[in-house]
């Protein structure tokens, strides 16, 4: 028998977004022939509508995936699973769960939600957003069958606020594949010629980009290269507007060739990760993947993906002292730790595994 199984909560296929729509993606790639997918998508990210993907059947709303039309978005994708056929529906992300106490009665299928971070926690959020995620992440754990946490941390928050047992899937970092610099990248970003850290992110106080910007202009001597979207908030182009001025400092907008971003970040002498909100982040354990060194933000969340084994700051003065003297740390160690851990727990295929087992349950 085939299962028949609908993905709501992602902008779409072909991924070229964030963490959820490289999960889909490599759902798609591990497919067993006794499942159909349907993936649900926006319509306005897709000039070009195919009707299948990688044997997936795909499904066009009129809305955008993200912001406050995320809502509208996933109510009326679940809203047409109503009588349909599907064994399971995966719900990524809670927006949607605000329609739950609707829906589910008329639902024949099993609802799997991963509720990706505790996202009414995050710094961005207004007082009535805040509460609102919070009330749908309530519906989610009230409603769903199965929930899905993507970090021991917010299996432990879920267990404690809630008292609820969840399934504990983080996500794959094996497909950033390493690449030399070519000719043609280093010609257009010279800056790469010499040692530099990275990051790629986006823009947001929650990523502690101003902390990362402001050690990195006290020293001089350490190159840094931003990728993230500069342009989408006062924050990010106030940021953009004060520490262009550094000549060791290269703030570059999104990058979506993933040729192009492999080959700026494989080289990189250190990843920084400024992340201090969600679970696992794709970013981060696709370094690992790299067997980059890395720097991260001290949280619960960076701690458990990297398994306390690399470095950590909480301040600027405390990244500063850091990168003045990286010479002292042993890199080369950090970064086998960090592909060493990688390698054992975030490959797409244990991960896809780990799904798979969850429809069949």
């Amino acid at each position: 028998m085939k299962l028949h199984i609908a993905i709501i909560g992602i902008v779409g296929v072909p991924a070229n977004y964030g963490g959820f729509e490289s999960l889909v993606e490599n759902l798609l790639d591990f497919k067993p022939y006794v499942i159909n997918y349907t993936v649900f998508c926006s319509s306005s990210a897709y000039p070009s509508k195919q009707l299948n993907y990688k044997g997936a059947k795909l499904k066009y709303l009129p809305f955008k995936a993200n912001g406050i039309s995320s809502i509208l978005y996933d109510g009326v994708s679940l809203m047409q699973c109503i009588g349909r056929k599907y064994n399971v529906v995966l719900l990524l992300g809670v927006s949607g769960a605000i329609f739950f106490p609707f829906i589910k009665p008329f639902l024949k299928s099993k609802v799997i939600c991963n509720i990706d971070g505790i996202e009414w926690k995050r710094d961005k959020w207004n007082y009535i957003t805040k509460n609102f995620l919070k009330f749908s992440e309530i519906l989610a754990i009230r409603y769903a069958d199965i929930i899905v946490a993507d970090n021991i941390e917010i299996q432990n928050y879920l267990k404690n606020e809630y008292n609820i047992e969840s399934e504990l899937i983080t996500y794959g970092g094996d497909n950033a594949k390493f690449k030399k610099i070519s000719k043609d990248i280093l010609l257009k970003y010279p800056f790469l010629k010499h040692d530099y850290a990275f990051k790629v992110c986006r823009i947001e106080p929650e990523n502690n980009i101003d902390i990362i910007l402001e050690a990195f202009s006290l020293n001089p001597n350490s190159h840094l290269v931003i990728i993230g979207n500069w342009n989408n908030s006062t924050y990010g182009i106030n940021l953009k507007s004060n520490f262009s001025k550094f000549n060791h400092i290269h703030l570059i907008d999104p990058i979506y060739d993933l040729d192009i971003l492999n080959q700026i970040r494989s080289n990189c002498f250190v990843y920084i990760h400024g992340h201090s909100a969600g679970g696992t982040n794709p970013s981060l354990v696709e370094a690992m993947s790299l067997k980059l060194p890395i720097i991260a933000f001290d949280c619960n969340f960076n701690r458990s993906t990297t398994d306390n084994k690399c470095l950590y700051f909480h301040s600027t003065q405390n990244l500063l002292d850091i990168i003045t003297n990286i010479k002292s740390y042993d890199l080369n160690q950090i970064s086998e730790n960090m592909y060493y851990f990688a390698n054992n727990n975030y490959r797409w295929e244990l991960i896809t595994s780990k799904y798979l087992d969850l429809f069949f349950k």
